[in-house]
């Protein structure tokens, strides 16, 4: 975690957490090497190569794939959990859930098929292009959507 100059490494994101805090609204997927705590919304699919924790406010309609989870918040989609997922009593879940080990606290709530005991692969996190890259695509499409309507303004 610190280098031998005491200087933190940030090349291990492993160890890095990310927190989606109350009354963010996160729409796209979320994709992260380590922790992510959601307190929020995201609407779009969460992946993550460490531990997922979903507080009581939080609601999440997308798929999930993570290596460890603890639910205590509203899922629309589909669970993947290679280790173990655990229930509180707020957590509802509207979807299918694949784990290797399912812990559920009485009062939660779970509307779906169950597969457990299933052994998964390494939870690949995809790298995305070189931002530099997508700037100058979404430069170039916006500038080929405004000329056709610029050129129709000025007749």
């Amino acid at each position: 975690m610190w280098n031998k100059n005491n200087q933190k490494n940030m090349e291990d994101p492993s160890n890095s957490s990310n927190i989606i805090s109350k009354g963010t609204i996160l729409t796209g997927n979320l994709q992260a090497h380590g922790n992510v705590r959601v307190e929020g919304k995201i609407i779009g699919d969460v992946t993550t190569r460490a531990k997922l924790a979903l507080g009581s406010s939080s609601v999440i309609q997308g798929n999930i794939l993570a290596n460890n989870a603890e639910f205590a918040g509203a899922i629309i989609g589909n669970v993947q959990i290679a280790e173990q997922l655990t229930l509180k009593s707020s957590a509802t879940i509207k979807g299918d859930l694949t784990v290797n080990k399912l812990v559920i606290e009485i009062g939660s709530q779970f509307n779906g098929k169950c597969r457990m005991g299933v052994k998964f692969a390494e939870i690949v996190i995809q790298e995305p292009s070189d931002p530099k890259q997508l700037n100058r695509k979404e430069k170039k499409e916006k500038t080929e959507e405004i000329v056709p309507f610029l050129k129709k303004a000025e007749s």
